[in-house]
């Protein structure tokens, strides 16, 4: 018999009356009456309240004892009378009659309270991780994020695929973040790089004759911290198959999701089927690739309103001859808003940095108008336009933003989720997934003017590969997706180039010429060129996923051992400095600033 407890915190019951039993784990809470002394313990699996009265030699002893202290208890299952039943403990319905009690554990003076989800300050929270994972709400999330993987693994399992472990230590290569760099000892002047993700290793994989891969991969990435990404590490399930096409990904990753998501929460799927939106529809309709499909609210594109006789409204139309667009949004049955309402969005929209949002409500008496601060300008036919292209009705109230394709949008995507908001228009007990597809193979760098890869360097174009035009760049596409569910972006994925000849051409319109692509990229374009089959793979975020199931905003939330913003970890004081001696077997020193 273990010596430590017969029962664990969460399992007494009723059916355990008169029963001696011992238990172990931290004094959570005490309730002191005066002549009885109320005590909670508590463990990984629950809370069982214990009593002591004052007659007894050890009262003193326990009504002194900290918090956290942890200790083994022996003593007898007592049924609780009605009056003190609690029905949100699993051992509600009893309590242990304490007979004696050893300490097991002492603890010094607490720097915050384990048994609230009270919020602490970050640093607080971080420098004593140990005693945050105490708490209820994020503990459980941990042992959310353990079931989910568990459950991954074995429906991973079930569909073909073999689990396979890759390279921490590997080269550095273009991913689009900064890499992780380790001196290497035995390599003087060289360096090994964390990778980013497994993108490479997984298609050796597939070159290498295996089916099905999967693995829960550790991925790391020299980028700053966000609610929704850790800085310097995330976990990733990443999937690799071979013969497939995009929708044999696909059929995978939604039937996976839809379990995953089915088992673990009880919130509603919003589509059994995953809605495949272009990446250029879903810029016009929703200003982001990241749409949140919850909310109902449309952008709509009205540049060619503006070039109407019957609008006058100056500042947009001269705008629009010097090549800006126009596009707005509708906000459903707003008449009856007060002006502060409008008012309050168009100054929301200038602190986000934009210049603001125009608007109008459209009314009707004996003809159409515009109510609001720029309804003057627009003419009867003008507002008849509008309301064909944007579905608007008598009543509703529409938002207009002018500038650059990507400020608009920008602002516009923010402006729909803030109306969404401001309406109670988004179902928050839904979760809503949809595929986001045909990314461009290049795009224009803002700051360097000069083509680059969109998305994915290794992915493969569309159409006949005999035929593609290379000399318009821009207009190909590629075998490229994302997943998005609730507006957050939990993978990207696509359909390999395995082609060495058309890998070749590619990275040469992105300034890579084939001695540099043989450098960057040897193991990977050697093993292409001995007989590679099409494959393509996906890697959904874990992290983003348990977010999402526990119903957290920070990705923070969900890890057992967070960095701070600063990608520094308070608890265990990384990262450090390190002495003379190791950077001497490194080959290394620091260069001193003036």
């Amino acid at each position: 018999m273990n010596k430590y407890r017969t029962h664990t915190c969460g399992e007494l019951s009723i059916k355990d009356k008169n029963k001696k039993i011992s238990l172990s784990g931290w004094i959570n809470k005490k309730r002191d009456h005066g002549n009885l002394l109320f005590l909670d313990l508590r463990d990984n699996y629950g809370i069982t309240q214990c009593v002591i009265d004052n007659t007894h030699q050890n009262f003193k002893e326990l009504e002194k004892l900290p918090l956290e202290s942890v200790i083994k208890i022996e003593g007898k299952v007592i049924e609780r009378t009605k009056e003190t039943l609690n029905k949100e403990l699993n051992t509600g319905e009893i309590e242990i009659s304490i007979i004696s009690y050893e300490i097991l554990g002492n603890t010094k003076e607490l720097p915050m309270p384990v048994f609230s989800d009270q919020e602490y300050s970050e640093e607080i929270r971080l420098k004593y991780r140990f005693l945050d994972l105490r708490r209820k709400k994020i503990h459980q999330n941990i042992i959310l994020r353990s079931k989910v993987i568990s459950f991954i693994r074995s429906e991973m399992e079930k569909n073909g695929f073999l689990e396979f472990q890759t390279p921490i230590l590997t080269s550095s290569s273009p991913e689009g973040a900064r890499d992780f760099l380790v001196p290497s000892r035995l390599n003087p002047g060289k360096f090994y790089a964390l990778p980013q993700a497994p993108q490479q290793f997984k298609q050796l994989i597939m070159v290498s004759g295996f089916d099905k891969y999967f693995q829960i991969a550790p991925c790391f990435r020299d980028e700053d911290a966000r609610a929704d990404r850790s800085p310097g590490e995330f976990y990733q399930l990443d999937l690799e198959m071979s013969f497939v096409e995009q929708e044999d990904v696909f059929e995978i990753v939604e039937k996976l999701m839809t379990n995953v998501f089915k088992k673990f929460s009880n919130k509603k799927m919003l589509y059994d089927k995953f809605p495949k939106i272009s990446y250029s529809d879903a810029m016009i309709k929703y200003g982001t690739d990241k749409p949140d499909l919850r909310n109902p609210i449309i952008i709509n594109q009205f540049t060619e309103v503006f070039k109407r006789e019957d609008v006058s409204f100056d500042i947009f139309k001269k705008l629009v001859n010097k090549g800006s667009i126009v596009r707005g949004i509708v906000a459903k049955n707003t008449k009856d808003k007060p002006r502060s309402f409008f008012d309050g969005i168009d100054q929301w929209a200038k602190d986000q940095g934009a210049s603001g949002l125009a608007y109008f409500t459209i009314e009707k008496d004996t003809e159409l108008k515009g109510k609001g601060p720029v309804g003057k300008f627009f003419g009867q036919d003008s507002i008849k336009e509008i309301m064909k292209i944007s579905n608007a009705e008598v009543g509703d109230s529409i938002f207009l933003a002018c500038g650059k394709k990507g400020e608009v949008e920008n602002i516009l995507s923010m402006a729909r989720d803030k109306i969404a908001n401001d309406l109670n228009l988004i179902n928050y007990d839904t979760f809503a997934f949809c595929w986001i597809v045909d990314y461009p193979m290049f795009e224009v760098d803002e700051k360097t003017k000069k083509i680059t890869f969109s998305h994915n360097p290794f992915s493969m174009p569309q159409g006949n590969i005999n035929k593609i035009d290379f000399s318009k760049p821009l207009e190909i596409k590629a075998y490229q997706y994302d997943i998005v569910c609730n507006g957050i972006e939990l993978s990207s994925g696509a359909i390999r180039n395995h082609i060495p000849e058309l890998m070749y051409k590619l990275f040469s319109i992105a300034g890579y010429n084939k001695k540099l692509v043989d450098e960057k990229f040897s193991g990977m374009i050697n093993a292409l060129s001995y007989g590679a089959p099409p494959h393509g793979g996906i890697a959904p975020g874990i992290d983003r996923i348990i977010m999402l199931l526990a119903g957290e905003k920070n990705i923070r939330e969900v890890t057992m051992f967070p960095m701070n913003q600063n990608a520094q970890d308070l608890m265990m004081e990384a990262p450090s400095q390190i002495t003379e001696e190791q950077l001497k077997e490194l080959n290394l020193t620091f260069k001193k600033n003036k």
